[in-house]
């Protein structure tokens, strides 16, 4: 899918701060959790240099989102208030998030078991 293929049609973070809701130009919305956002952030920090660089990242469950930064008409940059700020989200990255949502958080879930670290 190319990266302008889809395009929010809104950006709207909870009252709690805890999730991020996107609707999308395809009539899709997506409701997607701080945690999972934090965890899955594109960053290098996170995904490394090369896929065998990845960290699997534990004890997020309490993380909270403090801003969102539009990056050029493209993506956003979300601030956690863990301090985490290096990810930029395109619009392509956040609909793959919410299409395959309960796949990659299954996925994480068993990273971390087998890691044996916490949410």
């Amino acid at each position: 899918m190319a990266e302008t293929a889809v395009w929010p049609t809104e950006l709207r973070v909870s009252k709690d701060r805890k999730s991020l809701t996107v609707a999308f130009n395809s009539g899709e919305t997506f409701a997607l959790e701080a945690e999972m956002l934090r965890v899955m952030s594109p960053s290098a920090e996170v995904q490394g240099h090369s896929p065998d660089q990845r960290v699997t990242v534990g004890g997020k469950s309490d993380v909270a989102i403090l801003e969102m930064k539009p990056v050029g008409n493209y993506a956003v940059r979300i601030v956690f208030d863990d301090m985490h700020d290096t990810g930029i989200f395109t619009w392509s990255y956040l609909h793959t998030l919410g299409s395959r949502k309960d796949a990659l958080w299954a996925v994480y879930l068993e990273e971390l078991k087998e890691k044996g670290l916490s949410r």
